[in-house]
């Protein structure tokens, strides 16, 4: 059964989040599995069990409590967003599999740019160097995910700074654009998403 990959161009977070969790409730057995690729207005999204002192200096941005794992995280305008509605059972993997496949994928993309990166066995994520570029957050409900990753492409990073971004403090980040890279969201998505399709079939037991 194959993937089903929809490019949405820039969404409403919190309406996309709604989106999410209906396609995952109403789904079944049967209901090919979907990747989402999007882009958000400015917002903070705070995990279910985030801590608020990472809330450093929220200001004008809003902030959104969710029912993701993790901490606080910025998503803005020029960051690539790519959901994954998945049926892990039925792909036969757990969790912590699909962290690696979907961390691999976004590896692969960056080696396609030259760009060398790397996941951390103490914190979800990619990283360069020790610059956060890509995090991470999952739900998984009845054997399915929903949530996925974002990737920093070419943003405005400064929000940043007013969070612990995944709870870690002074966290630096950066993005393709600081390596020179000029692509578009739906390019990098799409060839994201290339990579990741590869890892979950590979993946497959």
């Amino acid at each position: 059964m194959g993937i089903i990959v929809k490019f949405l161009g820039q969404t409403d977070y919190y309406e996309t989040w709604q989106a999410m969790k209906t396609f995952t409730h109403q789904r079944d057995d049967s209901t090919p599995d979907e990747i989402w690729i999007t882009e958000h207005a400015p917002v903070f999204t705070q995990g279910h069990n985030g801590k608020p002192e990472h809330l450093i200096n929220p200001g004008d941005i809003p902030v959104i409590q969710i029912d993701r794992g993790g901490q606080v995280t910025y998503h803005g305008p020029g960051q690539l967003v790519v959901y994954c509605l998945l049926n892990i059972t039925r792909l036969g993997f757990g969790v912590r599999a699909l962290v690696t496949h979907i961390e691999n994928a976004i590896i692969a993309l960056l080696d396609d740019y030259n760009i060398e990166a790397r996941a951390r066995a103490d914190a979800p994520g990619v990283y360069v160097g020790d610059a956060k570029i890509a995090a991470l957050g999952l739900r998984i409900r009845k054997g399915c995910c929903y949530h996925g990753l974002s990737l920093n492409v070419d943003m405005d990073l400064s929000p940043f700074t007013r969070i612990n971004p995944c709870g870690f403090e002074n966290l630096a980040v950066t993005q393709l654009s600081d390596f020179d890279i000029s692509v578009s969201l739906e390019q990098a998505g799409r060839q994201l998403t290339d990579h990741l399709i590869e890892k979950l079939d590979s993946g497959k037991e």
